[in-house]
């Protein structure tokens, strides 16, 4: 229950970063020298601006915008030991189909200077300072509002940066989780919500394991749960929330897992809030199965009710029945407005005009405050 009177609205963690700190973070992954006060500046100038944007949008639960990282899951290379070995490639399953829509996607600038090393040695924790510095900024810059702050799971990590160390993928996985630990701990002791970021759950199906059957699936994605729930298991559930994604790529996505193959496991996972894709032509029927699926008690559910792929403005009306929909099926006190997914997950990566992102932002919060009317007043 999220014990407000009205439908609270967020949104997934990476926001559309200023043109003068993406330079020097591109400089920054390409080895060129940049001046660490002078990132740490540009941080912070963007931190401020991005809650100060949230908050005139209408969000009620704010972030960072993910200023501080490159991408929300390779970011962690610079933050852990043992990442140095030879980059791999990923399949994607459903752009195998359509070659000339892999191209485009790999095309875009964000992806093409992503760097994500393979596991060559033991993982222990390299930076203790950056989830220290990036939560104390946050709680300074949000002046007393709710916040999120997101980080990548085990098993997303372990999706993106291949094992070439560890005897089997379990020890992998456990190893990385017990990295992750400090950083997890260190955000919600800060007070903020603790989002992990978790596209191995569903993504990982035509990526990871895009070889194996859904029952092989399921086994694989119960083991990712496991080390998650270790990674947290000192923290609360209702201070988790935690993101289900397909992959915020523009491709055709006809090889997506359905959500109701994975729903039981997603269940066993510890955060109380689920945020999931809900809002893309993909995936925006499967409200349907609450229908017939029971809600465990304690959680809450984020549907994403605006897509960060398309440049059409969603409107507010149909934010408000896309609510109702779910409200009526688990409760108005179990949902909180979302997003599908980040709109610019790496950095440069995102094909929305910024101004357009907020406009988006902002008719979901216009949406949400309809459909607290209906529901509420």
């Amino acid at each position: 229950m999220h014990g407000q009177d009205s439908f609270p609205t967020t949104h997934t963690g990476s926001l559309p970063r200023p043109e003068g700190l993406m330079r020097m973070m591109f400089a920054a992954q390409e080895g060129v020298p940049v001046e660490p006060a002078a990132l740490a500046a540009a941080v912070d100038e963007a931190v401020a601006l991005m809650v100060e944007r949230q908050v005139a949008a209408g969000i009620a639960i704010v972030n960072d915008g993910e200023m501080s990282k490159p991408s929300y899951a390779t970011y962690i290379k610079d933050r852990l030991e043992g990442f140095g070995g030879e980059s791999g490639s990923y399949t994607f399953r459903d752009l195998d189909d359509f070659p000339g829509t892999k191209a485009k996607m790999f095309a875009d600038t964000g992806r093409s200077k992503r760097r994500a090393p393979a596991c060559n040695g033991p993982i222990s924790v390299r930076d203790m300072e950056a989830p220290r510095i990036d939560s104390e900024r946050l709680v300074r810059l949000a002046d007393g509002r709710p916040t999120f702050m997101s980080a990548v799971s085990p098993g997303t990590t372990s999706l993106f940066f291949a094992n070439t160390h560890y005897p089997s993928h379990e020890a992998y996985l456990f190893a990385i989780a017990d990295a992750l630990a400090h950083e997890y701990e260190t955000i919600a002791d800060a007070g903020i919500t603790l989002q992990i970021d978790c596209p191995d759950l569903a993504m990982g199906r035509h990526v990871q394991y895009a070889g194996l059957d859904l029952a092989g699936f399921r086994k694989a994605i119960a083991l990712h749960i496991e080390a998650l729930n270790h990674a947290v298991r000192n923290i609360p559930a209702e201070r988790l929330r935690m993101h289900l994604c397909w992959g915020n790529y523009p491709g055709p996505h006809h090889c997506d897992v359905p959500l109701a193959d994975i729903i039981d496991l997603v269940w066993t996972a510890k955060p109380a809030t689920i945020l999931f894709e809900a809002a893309n032509p993909r995936h925006a029927h499967e409200h349907a199965l609450f229908e017939s699926v029971r809600i465990p008690e304690g959680k809450i559910l984020a549907p994403g009710l605006i897509e960060p792929q398309s440049t059409y403005i969603e409107h507010p009306e149909l934010i408000a029945q896309r609510i109702g929909r779910y409200a009526d099926l688990v409760g108005r006190d179990r949902v909180i407005g979302g997003v599908d997914c980040g709109f610019s997950i790496h950095v440069g990566s995102g094909g929305l005009d910024p101004e357009v992102v907020w406009a988006k932002l902002a008719a979901l919060a216009e949406g949400a405050a309809i459909a607290t009317a209906r529901y509420w007043r």
